[in-house]
């Protein structure tokens, strides 16, 4: 593995870890990034790793205050730039733009990230926490047994929130674009800005904190090339295509808590709702007032999510 950047100074978290470049076995390069917990290093008095998957445009910096969180609960944190974001590679021409053909992709790249956490001994048990798009590539892994005792997910992306006339439009555009040469236009209502620099924190959709929301544009300010703007048509047509085949699965055995902001308005609620009823060892938790990003809100929230994921995490080593 050779050695990646981490850009500490805008990742907020603990320090002492690193990052690495991994190439998947399509050839795509990749980038994770390690915060060994409590002990300082990668041995001994940890309680488990945690696999992070981040959602779309996310990148492994913005999790910095996330492994600050985990390792006070003595976790270490494995954190991935998936393909077509951070400083993992893009396909497209246009690098802000969020594309891949399918999301079978994604999974080269959790096969990937497990390889690293095996090759960097990393201490187990191994557990999830997956957030938004990470929460659909996650899903997924645990139906092809992904090595985990337990998981975590904060407003998973099993499904896309769209008015129930704009469905069929989506489908079919998505679908007539992926099966010809408009696969990697823009999907209609979004642009190469990244989100946090193209919107005030005043009714975003992401967070009520002030704070994160100031750290996410500090970021995006700090460092453009982590930044991502909106998905292809393509993308668009795999993630329908994924949530609906992912829907059609009964849940998976694995022992999961998920989180969901009241006002969350990027997913489909109906969808989490209706998979957390009959998951066996599941439970779900609304964050009354919350928005998408229920671990980038106020430090409360935060602390309720992760004493309640590593809770969980605890029980099942």
């Amino acid at each position: 593995m050779e050695r990646a950047p981490l850009f500490d100074e805008v990742a907020d978290g603990p320090h002492g870890g690193g990052a690495w470049w991994l190439t998947a076995r399509d050839g795509v390069r990749i980038r994770v990034g390690l915060w060994p917990g409590p002990s300082g290093d990668a041995s001994g008095g940890i309680k488990g790793t945690v696999l992070l998957f981040p959602g779309r445009t996310e990148y492994i910096e913005k999790y910095g205050p996330a492994a600050a969180d985990l390792e006070t609960r003595g976790y270490a944190t494995l954190v991935i730039d998936w393909r077509g974001q951070g400083l993992a590679d893009r396909t497209a021409p246009d690098r802000n733009l969020g594309h891949v053909d399918h999301f079978d992709e994604y999974q080269l790249d959790v096969d990937t990230m497990v390889e690293a956490a095996q090759a960097l001994d990393l201490p187990r048990p191994f557990y999830l926490i997956g957030h938004s798009m990470g929460g659909c590539i996650g899903l997924r892994a645990l139906h092809n047994g992904l090595p985990v005792k337990a998981a975590m997910f904060s407003a998973p992306m099993w499904g896309i929130s769209l008015a129930p006339a704009v469905k069929p439009f989506a489908w079919g555009l998505s679908w007539l674009s992926h099966h010809s040469n408009m696969g990697r236009n823009y999907a209609p209502g979004t642009f190469p800005e990244t989100y946090v620099s193209a919107n005030p924190f005043e009714d975003n959709n992401l967070t009520r904190d002030r704070a994160m929301y100031e750290f996410m544009q500090r970021q995006a300010t700090a460092h453009p090339d982590l930044m991502l703007g909106g998905p292809s048509l393509s993308w668009l047509f795999a993630a329908l295509s994924e949530t609906r085949a992912l829907m059609a699965l009964p849940a998976p055995s694995v022992p999961v808590v998920t989180f969901l902001g009241t006002r969350e308005r990027i997913v489909a609620t109906d969808q989490i709702h209706a998979l957390m009823t009959q998951w066996p060892n599941g439970a779900l938790e609304l964050v009354e007032g919350a928005e998408h990003e229920v671990l980038m809100e106020g430090p409360a929230v935060r602390a309720h999510a992760y004493d309640t994921a590593t809770g969980l995490f605890a029980a099942n080593t």
